[in-house]
């Protein structure tokens, strides 16, 4: 096996270790998961923070998203599109906010300056922008535009507690307007 098949095996194995037990996952606990002594892990990386870096640039990749989303396909309704980029999304960042809750609640500190934008913000947004490429001619504003607006809405519904409306709700709000 490669160095880097290794590397990436090692860390697909440790990321449901991360989401149960945070940074304090043990090396052994690691080793076991990932089938491989422990001598293994650091011979794949200089130590356990390296691993836990490789994780989390990892766990910010968006292109299971952005396949999810392009494989949408654009004869069905814009609302239907968006619903289902909605659901897609969703479980994106709900993968990402269960291995960042896990590692918050054991105490684990990003060190300042990591990962200062997610780097598959512009992939998802690209990917939801085509959805609404088909309307192309009858849109107020651009493609990009509102896919920057809908997933925007999306990460705010997420922050709204038990005020958040329907996914279905917003779709019809961005799509139709706020008036009645």
């Amino acid at each position: 096996m490669t160095p880097e098949k290794r590397r990436a095996m090692i860390v697909q194995a440790v990321l449901p270790l991360l989401v149960e037990h945070g940074h304090t996952v043990t090396t052994s606990q690691i080793a076991r998961a990932a089938g491989i002594g422990e001598a293994t892990v650091f011979r794949a990386f200089a130590d356990k923070d390296e691993l836990l870096k490789a994780c989390l640039t990892e766990a910010l990749r968006a292109d299971n998203a952005v396949a999810a989303i392009e494989a949408i396909p654009l004869e069905a309704p814009l609302a239907e599109r968006l619903a289902e980029a909605a659901a897609a999304l969703a479980a994106h960042m709900e993968r990402m906010g269960a291995l960042f809750g896990a590692l918050r609640a054991s105490g684990f500190q990003r060190e300042r300056g990591q990962h200062p934008r997610r780097p598959g913000q512009d992939a998802i947004r690209e990917a939801v922008a085509e959805l609404f490429e088909p309307e192309r001619d009858s849109l107020r504003v651009a493609p990009y535009q509102l896919a920057a607006m809908f997933t925007g809405l999306l990460m705010m519904r997420s922050r709204m507690g038990d005020e958040k409306p329907e996914t279905a709700d917003m779709i019809d709000v961005l799509l139709n307007g706020a008036v009645r």
